[in-house]
Formats: C-alpha cells, structure tokens, sequence
C-alpha cells in the first residue's frame, strides 16, 4: 500500500505477501488515501466491507484468527520502531538478532531495510565483528 506524498513521491506503508490480507485499515475509515501496487502476477480477492464484516461477525475463528494476525503486526512494528530510534547500527543489529535470530543466506540485506541502515554501513559493522 502506497501513500502519495507533497513531493510527489510515495510512502509504502504495508507490502502485502501471499496469503495476506491487504487494505483492512480501510474497514473503519471513511476515506482512504492509498492505492495498492502489485510488483508482480497477483491475484486479489475483493470483498465489500459488508460482506467482510458479515464474515467475521458469523465466524469467531476467523475473527481471532485475524486479531491474532494484526497484534503480531502490532508487536513486530513496535519492535521496529524501538529499534529504529538507536543511534548506533550495532545496537540496532543485536537488538534485531535478539528478536529474529540469524537471518538465512542472502538476506542480510533485508536486515538493513528493517533496521534502517544502509547494506555498506550493515556490511562494515558485520566485517568488524569478525574481526
């Protein structure tokens, strides 16, 4: 989900994955000024937002099923945003270690998106660890 900004540019606000929901904000809000952008072959269901609500008010599995989702996206942001406001890219590695673990091969540079660095600063502070 993309955001249009005064400079033109865009804000990507959720990149929604297989098998997830997309634009579920927009169930409580009277307008919603996003617009979702597929980078690749999609296929997107869409539901009314009575036929939505009608869903979760007629199966409670499916209505935890997606609280649970969303408090998991809750705690993750608040974890990111915690480690966000670290001054020091070493604190924000181990601080996102501690939470993840050791990500799969290749990945460390989707480390250095979530943790806010760029991939050389993530780099060198990795070469100095081993050291």
């Amino acid at each position: 989900m993309e955001r249009p900004l005064a400079d033109g540019g865009n804000l990507t606000l959720h990149v929604a994955t297989e098998g997830t929901a997309l634009a579920e904000a927009s169930l409580f809000a009277n307008s919603y000024h996003c617009d979702a952008v597929a980078r690749t072959d999609a296929r997107v269901a869409v539901l009314s937002r009575r036929t939505f609500t009608t869903a979760l008010r007629n199966s409670p599995d499916a209505a935890m099923s997606m609280v649970e989702t969303h408090a998991k996206a809750v705690q993750a942001h608040r974890a990111r945003i915690e480690i966000l406001r670290m001054r020091q890219v070493a604190d924000r590695l181990d601080a996102w270690l501690d939470l993840y673990g050791e990500p799969l091969k290749g990945e460390w540079i989707k480390v250095a998106n979530q943790i806010g660095v760029s991939p050389p600063a993530l780099y060198r502070e990795l070469a100095r660890r081993r050291r």
